[in-house]
């Protein structure tokens, strides 16, 4: 074609086809790795091919499963770590065809993000590639798909499909063959596996770590890199038993944990009952049961607990067939199928919260609260009530990249929750009660006397119900943060939520401000903005900008204490 410079081109919409070309021949050779009887794992192709009667099939039944890696991902591009992940697709797939007796024979996978990154992209594949070679299954095709706009940069998601095979009368599960009395056998899980993630990251966002947080007896790994331990792929050691006929069936622990996916391979008339004391529950289990403070129930219907997959198996071939499996995987006895009474849950877990009690809470070297840390600016909130800002402020301070320490809290007011909520945490705490003071000026004598007795730094007001005095704010210049419910500017003093409903704006949100003399007019450090829905009330307002104050507060302490921000000469911010 003659050349051209002028007009649009696909590269200049956000598509780059020679990148998906260099990724492309840079995971050919990956792919081939993966070649097996039935297929050579080829790509480029419009389709993949594969021969079942190479592949020593006589009469088979071809058997698909399908499946993604959910929020983990999320972990994952947060910690930059890409060549795990690829494992989690695979097995979620494979582990799952294995319920029907199946080979994994092909895999296929689908990469989509908003800008290819070639590197990111040829680990996770790579990772994909080598989890194919694992499990016994060719990598056949897949698809990668560059899509401007519809994913945020750094962000990609996942999918896979997987094929498999099994002669026609080794099908599982055997229905008509699983009677009451059969046991059950667990097969080790490598921990939370790919499910659940959601609660995962939400129990780790409220907790006193982040990903990057130390773990284990020796700190020699980050919490980021245990939660994205790979999930296990049972295809190679566990098909040569399901293929011995002593197992009536096999139930993948997947999404809906040990209460919803052991019923899907048991007769309707028929239930189980599980001794959680018989098998070993990994520590993050306990730790996520303690830090989210989750029911036993919550913990069997999202979580594994430490067990991968359950066999069926009759009760005299139990001992052999565990001795098979124990020869390749960890594996227990861990209970046995029952009738089902009417009324009664088809999956009991017994000693669940004894199990989970018992085993040791994951050990933390992270920022112990009460001791000085060397470095960290030292840190006064002070309170009037429930603390809610105060305990947002306190988990981000606990994290190990957090510039500040919370040293002391401060309540003018005795016996509030704010009070219960830092005692908890392990944080000095004082009652100062201003009713017991002439004037504000001596108040605030009394506060500031505390607050040099504790070396404080920064102080930060978080629904601290008392109008300071000019000497103190003066003495404190550039030192006090506060947070206010509106977007400053804008709706200043103690209604700001009626004031805004009244004023009919549609954004409202949330400011964290240097204080000054003048109320609600210091220096701006951050702020976060907040729709406002058609029908909102005060109080449903109210909630939604409480929601983002718990994000922005701790978001400006850390960018004050770090000194990325700071109050220059005649109030002005510098960054």
């Amino acid at each position: 074609f003659p050349h051209s410079s002028r007009g649009l081109t696909y590269k200049n919409s956000g598509v780059d086809i020679e990148a998906g070309n260099t990724l492309v021949q840079k995971i050919k050779p990956f792919a081939a790795a993966t070649s097996r009887s039935g297929c050579n794992a080829e790509l480029g192709g419009f389709a993949g091919l594969f021969d079942l009667k190479a592949a020593g099939y006589t009469d088979p039944i071809l058997v698909s499963g399908t499946d993604g890696v959910g929020t983990k991902l999320k972990i994952a591009q947060e910690c930059q770590k890409h060549d795990t992940i690829g494992q989690d697709l695979v097995a979620m797939c494979v582990n799952d065809i294995l319920a029907q007796g199946a080979e994994p024979l092909f895999f296929l996978d689908y990469f989509a993000c908003g800008k290819l990154d070639v590197e990111v992209a040829q680990g996770v594949i790579a990772g994909i590639a080598d989890a194919c070679r694992k499990a016994g299954c060719a990598l056949l095709g897949g698809e990668t798909a560059e899509m401007p706009g519809m994913y945020p940069p750094g962000e990609y998601d996942l999918a896979g499909f997987a094929v498999g095979a099994v002669e026609r009368g080794q099908m599982l599960p055997q229905l008509d063959r699983i009677t009451e009395g059969d046991l059950l056998i667990g097969v080790a899980s490598s921990g939370v596996h790919s499910n659940g993630f959601s609660l995962v990251r939400k129990i780790v966002e409220k907790s006193s770590l982040d990903f990057s947080s130390r773990v284990g007896v020796s700190g020699d790994q980050t919490l980021g890199e245990l939660l994205l331990t790979p999930t296990k792929l049972y295809s190679k050691t566990l098909l040569p038993v399901l293929r011995s006929g002593h197992v009536k069936a096999y139930a993948h622990i997947t999404g809906g944990g040990l209460l919803e996916n052991i019923p899907r391979v048991l007769p309707q008339s028929l239930g189980v009952v599980l001794d959680a004391l018989t098998w070993k529950i990994p520590e993050v289990f306990s730790w996520l049961h303690k830090e989210g403070n989750l029911s036993e129930e919550e913990m069997a219907r999202t979580f594994n607990c430490g067990v991968g997959a359950v066999l069926v198996v009759q009760k005299e071939m139990a001992q052999q067939v565990l001795r098979d499996i124990q020869a390749q995987e960890t594996a227990w006895l861990i209970g046995k199928v029952v009738s089902l009474q009417k009324g009664s849950d088809n999956v009991q877990v017994l000693n669940l919260h004894r199990a989970l009690q018992a085993n040791r809470s994951l050990c933390v070297h992270s920022h112990i609260q009460g001791k000085v840390q060397p470095g960290k600016v030292k840190v006064a909130v002070l309170i009037s009530g429930t603390g809610t800002n105060l305990e947002a402020l306190i988990n981000s301070t606990k994290k190990d990249t957090s510039y500040a320490q919370i040293v002391l809290v401060v309540s003018n007011k005795a016996g509030v929750e704010g009070l219960r909520k830092a005692e908890r945490a392990g944080i000095p705490t004082r009652v100062i009660e201003h009713t017991r003071y002439p004037s504000r000026t001596e108040f605030d004598s009394a506060v500031d006397k505390v607050l040099e007795e504790f070396s404080v730094e920064l102080i930060c007001l978080a629904g601290f119900m008392r109008i300071l005095s000019g000497p103190f704010v003066k003495k404190w210049e550039g030192k006090i943060l506060n947070i206010h419910p509106s977007l400053l500017p804008s709706f200043k003093g103690a209604h700001a939520h009626r004031l805004v409903l009244q004023a009919g704006v549609r954004v409202t949100g949330c400011t964290v401000h240097f204080v000054a003399e003048e109320v609600d007019a210091g220096a701006i450090i951050f702020q976060e903005a907040v729709p406002v829905k058609l029908g909102d009330t005060e109080a449903t307002l109210a909630e939604r900008v409480k929601e983002a104050e718990h994000r922005a507060f701790p978001a400006a302490l850390q960018l004050v204490a770090s000194g990325a921000v700071r109050v220059g000469e005649a109030g002005k911010i510098y960054w």
